[in-house]
């Protein structure tokens, strides 16, 4: 694939590509204290299910694939027939990187655009999809963040080694868009070299693909541990 579309020159005179979303939500909530995460309730309402409404309602996501777990497909399936623009809700794979890849295969032929979210960040505002969108599909990749408050040390063996300047950190969040093939072909390449990513922005700077950074909101928090549950619900309180 050439890279140089997106490297060389914005495409700012480009319309509104089709956009897909592809929500992952196949983790095993590990840190979450026996709370299943995905169908944890906020407000009396699962969080897969809020994180979904927000791509729904947000016009421009055309459609929606869902990937998680096996024993959570038939539960997510029936939780969310209301939604029209939900194409499928598939198996994920062995990482997330893998059920990224899977729900990209799954899109319509038509998508060019793809918006990964993660399941358990279901504080995501419509304006926030709706600017890593509009940026991605001027430069072929973009991700919303926020600015780090913590100083940040590097560490090993328990000795610090680098202060980085905190002023050019950033906390990045989701969804997280890409032109469709290109990141296809950064996941690709990812795995073919056995790199370590942690993100899918990961991946696409492997290429030497430049991604962009939106404002993001600091109410966009991922739902990790049971503080992190509490803390959402407070915030939810607040953003209704």
């Amino acid at each position: 694939m050439d890279i140089s579309k997106f490297t060389k020159v914005a495409r700012r005179l480009l319309p509104l590509q089709p956009c897909g979303a592809v929500i992952v939500a196949a983790g095993t909530s590990s840190r979450m204290g026996g709370i299943d995460k995905v169908m944890a309730s906020l407000k009396g309402e699962s969080m897969i299910v809020r994180t979904v409404r927000t791509f729904q309602n947000c016009e421009v996501i055309r459609e929606i694939v869902i990937v998680t777990r096996s024993d959570l497909l038939v539960p997510i399936m029936d939780l969310c027939h209301g939604f029209d623009k939900v194409r499928a809700v598939i198996v994920g794979g062995d990482t997330r990187a893998d059920s990224v890849k899977r729900g990209l295969g799954v899109l319509s032929e038509n998508i060019k655009l793809a918006a990964i979210q993660d399941g358990a960040r279901p504080l995501v505002t419509d304006a926030v999809i709706d600017r890593t969108v509009r940026c991605a599909n001027s430069y072929g990749a973009a991700a919303p963040a926020i600015p780090v408050k913590d100083t940040i040390k590097l560490v090993k063996g328990g000795i610090v080694e680098h202060t980085p300047d905190r002023g050019a950190l950033k906390a990045v969040q989701t969804p997280q868009v890409f032109d469709r093939e290109l990141l296809q072909c950064a996941l690709k390449k990812a795995e073919n070299e056995g790199a370590a990513i942690t993100d899918d922005c990961s991946a696409v700077e492997l290429l030497g693909m430049s991604v962009r950074i939106v404002e993001g909101d600091e109410r966009n928090i991922k739902i990790t541990t049971p503080m992190d549950l509490k803390i959402a619900e407070m915030l939810l309180e607040e953003m209704q």
